[in-house]
């Protein structure tokens, strides 16, 4: 019964098929992966300094140590834990296997930081929620791709943003508001009841090869992903530039993936050859040495991969500064109450509902200019913030319209920078024979470098911030936040979609 219930070696058909393995319900299922993940982390926030001094016997005034030893100790589980999972994925039968045990490491982590009373608990509760974060980001964001084809990702991805805001907005408010109503047990009661969701949702849900033995033809097409659903997208207008360049892109890889058989085996298709590639040319062995390397490598190799992996760590350290400067902030320039100082994130949050939008004009355009007028933008934004030193109420309105600009660059460019890790994984194997990146892709391992930037920048960002901020003040590090910020529109103009010395030379050719 439960193997029919869950879709998990049965030879009857699930109930329920066809909408548990529709495009809708799996991206809600790996948003509210993303909002479990990171709700349980913020509603621990108000309540670390209570457990440590309470529960664990340390002195007051080394508590705000033992906070910053577990968000390293947090970054550092999810960083080391990124690639491990990404590979593990990749060579994984099903994708929801390792999202499963990705929930026992956090229902495990979260029942360690319930109970402990030490600080060797505490620490351990954390290195889980690390490595739960590394299989939900890694794992949950190959799913995504898997499911919807690299020419929806955009707007998929739009979602997994909203819901990552929405929990990074609502954790630490409902948790220290729940801790000082009905005390330490109701928070983490909370953190149990959205687990148990989370719970069913992931046994629920059904992996789209899993349910193909199921479905019938007409809606295998119908559900399957094909990179030419209703239009052509940023991506398809692409492949046909190359065929207009003289490339086959009919046999490219990126073709294959979407044309397997439903046990995961690649099609019988003729090997594509890059532009400098003859066919029938015999490989090298510097080829030959590069064809055997782990995708890891093969993907960092790319300038492509490696300056979205830098905009995605800058991106991280933008957001993770402002956690440790702002409240300070208006705390010292407003006298404001710990509870202002949780509202003031509204602004950078609210906009980020834009996301799917901006993820569904994202697979049309593609990612080059929305990540550039980000990053370009946000350059003034950070600047004019230093216009904020004063406690009036028109200093309080420019702050929260400041800091809505912000999150409205930070919105352009976050869907755009995840969506592009697709996009540019899609780019290198077609250049690559059919299966060179096995019968899964790379997109776990694209997005565990994904995840390990993110970690970097969120430990990289606030203790950078908060050094400049305490020796030079706030004025002087929005500033350098505001350099930063159009430094990084150089990279993303160039090689976000690809190259554009590549992509100018392309059209000059085609209008020959």
């Amino acid at each position: 019964m439960l193997r029919w219930l869950t879709g998990s070696s049965s030879s009857r058909r699930p109930a329920l098929l066809k909408l548990r393995s529709s495009k809708t319900f799996i991206i809600i299922t790996i948003s509210t992966a993303v909002f479990t993940d990171i709700f349980v982390y913020g509603i621990v926030v108000p309540v670390l300094p209570f457990a440590l001094t309470e529960r664990s016997n340390v002195d007051s005034a080394s508590v705000q140590t033992w906070i910053s030893i577990f968000l390293a100790v947090y970054g550092a589980a999810l960083l080391f834990a990124s690639p491990i999972c990404g590979w593990f994925a990749d060579r994984s039968s099903s994708r929801r296997m390792p999202l499963l045990l990705g929930l026992l490491a956090l229902g495990g982590s979260t029942a360690m930081l319930c109970v402990g009373d030490s600080i060797g608990i505490l620490a351990a509760g954390r290195v889980l929620q690390g490595i739960s974060a590394a299989v939900v980001w890694v794992v949950g964001l190959a799913l995504l791709v898997d499911t919807v084809g690299p020419d929806g990702i955009g707007q998929a991805m739009g979602y997994v943003g909203m819901s990552m805001s929405l929990a990074i907005l609502v954790a630490p408010l409902l948790g220290g508001i729940v801790f000082d109503l009905a005390g330490y047990y109701a928070v983490f009661a909370m953190a149990f009841g959205l687990i148990a969701l989370d719970i069913v949702l992931r046994m629920v849900m059904i992996e789209k090869k899993s349910a193909a033995k199921w479905l019938s033809p007409p809606e295998i097409d119908e559900s399957i992903p094909s990179p030419n659903e209703n239009e052509k997208t940023a991506q398809a207008i692409d492949r046909q530039n190359d065929q207009e360049a003289g490339l086959d892109a009919k046999t490219g890889p990126l073709e294959q993936s979407h044309n397997t058989i439903n046990d995961g085996k690649p099609l019988d298709i003729p090997r594509c050859h890059a532009p400098h590639e003859k066919p029938g040319e015999q490989e090298s062995p510097a080829r030959k040495l590069n064809n055997r390397l782990p995708a890891v490598i093969y993907l960092l190799s790319s300038r492509r991969v490696l300056s979205a992996i830098w905009c995605c760590m800058v991106q991280s350290a933008f957001l993770t500064s402002f956690d440790s400067i702002l409240p300070l902030f208006v705390r010292d320039t407003f006298n404001w109450d710990s509870l202002g100082a949780g509202l003031i994130f509204l602004p950078i949050v609210v906009v980020s509902f834009l996301g799917p939008l901006v993820g569904w004009a994202c697979d049309r355009v593609g990612p080059r200019w929305f990540a550039t007028a980000g990053f370009t933008a946000c350059c003034p934004v950070l600047i004019l913030l230093r216009l904020v030193h004063d406690n009036t109420l028109q200093q309080k309105v420019l702050l929260c319209a400041l800091l809505a600009l912000f999150g409205l660059t930070q919105t352009v460019v976050l869907t755009p920078m995840m969506a592009e890790i697709t996009y540019a994984v899609d780019a290198k194997a077609q250049t690559r024979p059919p299966g060179f990146f096995g019968k899964n892709g790379a997109y776990a391992q694209a997005y565990s470098l994904f995840n390990m930037a993110w970690a970097a920048g969120s430990m990289v960002g606030p203790l950078l911030a908060g050094l400049v901020n305490q020796r030079a003040g706030w004025g002087v590090t929005t500033m350098i936040l505001g350099i930063v910020s159009i430094v990084t529109a150089i990279p993303a103009v160039i090689w976000t979609g690809g190259s554009m010395r590549k992509e100018l030379r392309r059209k000059r050719e085609s209008r020959h």
